[in-house]
């Protein structure tokens, strides 16, 4: 039955959705690999380089929560079109310039992925379009085969970049040109991204809610207070995340081991094709132990192995490890994902999904700042691993506690629902 294939459940818009989703993963793949060793390479410090990735998150930040907590009233396709643009903004001036206040200008209001993840307003909209058109049973698997799609995506972008970067190289290009070559690849991904989502349908817009007197606050009304324990949550885990993002671990690699941009391309390549295998798991595990469940008991051992990184003497062991903690390291974010839209009303989710993304993004904002100097200090070089591995455990144990008892509709009606939610007022 076509039901029984996650991708068969899908209406155009979702794999349009599918399709914006690889191809804004493979750029930030892509840049991520060498956006710090640009930078040193252009003249930036230590503290200039933590600065400019902080001001970026925080930008982005500012910019996503006004755009997605009023998504669902100026439309979906308004925003994620503004997302794009913004993403070609910033690559064309990281293209051009080498001023460090043009660049930190840019890093600010343009959207730029330092870490290979998700920035920008779109994955709030994308979730809360995604989860309408699906039922409730179907959306914790379509969300992992989502994350999948994203993480083959950066992992190929990743690789593409140390292709791309040590074959220039190989030709007689300086290091400074090849990393420009990859930036100008990233600013054309930007206008892939607008053609893509200009083709979007008016089924990707929010339901009309019913009862229009609730008051609301950054478009949320009955879930207010279960979104802003979220993401209270959820930002102290992106602090956490932020010390080891995907730019600065490529960089301590470099720096620790001498590891080329071939063989770092090649090591993230490999880590989000883990990383994507070990979202995909988290359906199965989810339906049969439960949301929370699964967040956290997948997560805690993946904290341990990021705390051991550092404490390895040689490049494989400090890889394999990175490797192993990157095989059961995301099973946490599609049932984050699920989770956060299960809880809230339909109307409320881009709303949701954006408060509670903008909150990781804040978090991780400040501690890349901290994390750079770290990391290009002698002695210390690996102690953001373990910072970070540190308060992601304590953030599991706060999830756990708190949430364990707040289960979505579908763990707690026997059979779920199988048909797609549709507008609701309440």
């Amino acid at each position: 039955m076509a039901g029984r294939t996650p991708l068969a459940v899908l209406t155009r818009d979702g794999r349009l959705l599918f399709a914006t989703r690889i191809a804004r993963l493979f750029g930030y793949g892509f840049l991520s690999v060498v956006l710090v060793l640009y930078l040193v390479e252009i003249g930036f410090g230590a503290f200039q380089v933590g600065l400019l990735l902080t001001l970026t998150l925080v930008g982005d930040a500012a910019i996503s929560l006004w755009l997605t907590t009023h998504a669902d009233r100026i439309g979906r396709r308004r925003v994620l079109l503004a997302g794009a643009g913004l993403m070609v903004l910033a690559g064309i001036a990281f293209l051009l310039s080498r001023d460090i206040w043009v660049l930190v200008l840019t890093a600010t209001i343009g959207v730029i992925s330092p870490s290979g993840n998700e920035v920008g307003p779109f994955l709030a909209v994308e979730q809360a379009a995604l989860s309408q058109t699906v039922a409730d049973r179907q959306r914790t698997r379509v969300f992992a085969w989502y994350n999948l799609a994203g993480s083959f995506a950066t992992a190929c972008g990743a690789l593409a970049a140390g292709l791309l970067g040590g074959a220039l190289q190989a030709t007689g290009a300086s290091s400074l040109d090849s990393y420009r070559a990859i930036i100008l690849g990233y600013a054309l991904i930007g206008v892939l991204l607008a053609g893509l989502f200009a083709t979007l349908s008016p089924a990707i817009e929010a339901p009309i809610r019913a009862d229009v007197s609730v008051a609301t606050r950054l478009g949320l009304h009955r879930s207010q207070g279960v979104v802003a324990r979220l993401a209270a949550l959820f930002a102290l885990d992106a602090f956490a995340g932020g010390f080891v993002i995907q730019s600065i671990v490529s960089f301590w690699f470099a720096t620790r081991f001498g590891l080329s941009i071939g063989a770092l391309g090649a090591l993230f390549f490999a880590a989000n094709i883990l990383a994507g295998v070990s979202a995909l798991l988290a359906a199965p595990l989810a339906a049969r132990f439960g949301l929370i469940n699964t967040m956290v008991f997948t997560h805690l051992p993946s904290n341990v192995l990021l705390i051991l990184v550092p404490l390895m003497p040689t490049a494989p062991l400090a890889v394999a490890l990175l490797l192993a903690r990157f095989s059961i390291s995301q099973m946490d974010v599609p049932t984050r994902q699920s989770y956060t839209m299960a809880v809230v009303d339909p109307d409320e989710r881009s709303a949701a999904a954006g408060v509670t993304g903008i909150a990781r993004s804040v978090g991780a904002a400040v501690s890349p700042s901290i994390a750079a100097p770290l990391m290009a200090s002698v002695g210390v070089g690996g102690l953001p691993f373990v910072i970070a591995g540190s308060l992601k455990i304590v953030y599991d144990l706060l999830l756990y506690r708190s949430f364990r008892s707040h289960r979505p509709p579908e763990e707690m009606a026997p059979g779920g629902r199988d048909t797609p939610p549709g507008p609701v007022g309440r």
